[in-house]
């Protein structure tokens, strides 16, 4: 028999707050880190979501200023955890990101150190004192979520007892320039499943969760990860599958591994970047699935697409959620835009959220879904 594998602490850093609470209150009122910034020099600025009083926040808990702002921003979603919950030499440090300190690289002409994951997630560990080998994943930006499984199954393989995940992105020069060229970023604040969706907003935020196998008396609240799994439908170096054949083999498998059948799911944290073609494909995903009744919302209207973050960001609130009793809406929805129904969570609404699906997509055909279930 496996083991159960929790979430039993988390903490993030966003443009909407510098702890869980503090996201958690402005999504209740609608808040969103949403607004015009200019990033790249001779270009109009354009809608993102970054964080600002990085600096004043950092120094209130740290000394050392030797970090760059992604490093800065991780210590602050990871220090909470950490004074809370003992490294031991069988704990796991998981990083989740896409681009990493890639900022480093303007007007160098060489490699620095820094740029690379693997120094990125060294410097973070042993900073913290971590005493196992880093583990990076960056897999586009199903990253977040895949860390999580990752973490499931490291520990259920006896390989630790425990683990730290930690996520993160920052918008860049190279972020924007990235997706300009895809001609994915919209000129408006983003709109998921909706009619008059035109791309995505960039954003930046660190998560962080702890896992464990072992429960004990003091935790506030458990989540058992009861199923995960990740598919690559190989379509397309950018655009998702039409038939949804990725995300709908990742949904069957996680539910499958679950053991929960499709009607036990109270409610679904979609990846919804408000594309024409991805927000398409995860409806006829769902639908495929059966699950086009259960409530679903896209936290992107909130903090834009963080990323390597946005997965484990997301599964945070989803879990808060539950806790709470209460449905965030889907920010900016309001008439559906894709070729089959969805349920988009319209206004705080009260609900009993046991068993919650978190989804995610990703560049590269990548395509990932865990299960999770409140204790």
């Amino acid at each position: 028999m496996k083991k159960e594998i929790y979430i039993t602490d988390y903490n993030c850093v966003t443009p909407l707050g510098f702890d869980v609470s503090s996201n958690w209150n402005a999504l209740l009122e609608g808040k969103s880190g949403v607004a015009l910034h200019k990033i790249i020099e001779n270009q109009e600025p354009f809608y993102a979501s970054m964080i600002d009083e990085l600096e004043n926040e950092f120094t209130k808990f740290f000394i050392d200023q030797d970090f760059t702002r992604l490093e800065k921003m991780f210590l602050l979603s990871l220090k909470p955890l950490v004074e809370k919950h003992q490294i031991s030499n069988e704990t796991a440090f998981i990083l989740s990101t896409t681009k990493g300190n890639i900022s480093l690289l303007k007007n160098q002409n060489t490699l620095p150190e820094g740029v690379f994951l693997s120094s990125l997630a060294q410097k973070i560990a042993d900073f913290f004192g971590f005493k196992t080998k880093p583990i990076v994943v960056s897999n586009a930006c199903v990253s977040g979520v895949m860390a999580i499984a990752v973490a499931k199954n490291m520990i259920q393989a006896g390989k630790y007892k425990d683990a730290f995940v930690i996520a993160g992105d920052e918008i860049s020069e190279f972020v924007i320039s990235g997706f300009n060229s895809f001609q994915a970023i919209g000129a408006e604040i983003c709109k998921p499943y909706d009619k008059n969706r035109d791309g995505i907003n960039i954003g930046e935020a660190t998560a962080a969760v702890y896992i464990t196998s072992e429960l004990n008396q003091n935790e506030k609240f458990s989540f058992k990860v009861l199923g995960d799994s990740a598919i690559n439908d190989a379509n397309h170096i950018s655009g998702p599958s039409r038939t949804g054949d990725g995300l709908f083999a990742s949904i069957k498998n996680a539910i499958e591994e679950a053991n929960t059948p499709t009607e036990k799911i109270d409610f679904i944290s979609a990846h919804g970047t408000a594309t024409i073609y991805n927000d398409e494909m995860e409806a006829i995903a769902f639908n495929r699935m059966e699950l086009q009744d259960v409530p679903l919302n896209s936290m992107k209207g909130y903090y834009g697409h963080c990323l390597g973050a946005s997965g484990l960001l997301e599964s945070i609130i989803s879990m808060e959620s539950a806790l709470n009793n209460t449905l965030i809406p889907s920010k900016n929805f309001e008439e559906i835009g894709t070729s089959q129904a969805l349920n988009i969570i319209k206004e705080n609404q009260p609900a009993e959220i046991k068993y919650i699906l978190k989804t995610a997509s990703g560049f590269g055909g990548c395509n990932a879904a865990i299960v999770l279930e409140k204790c």
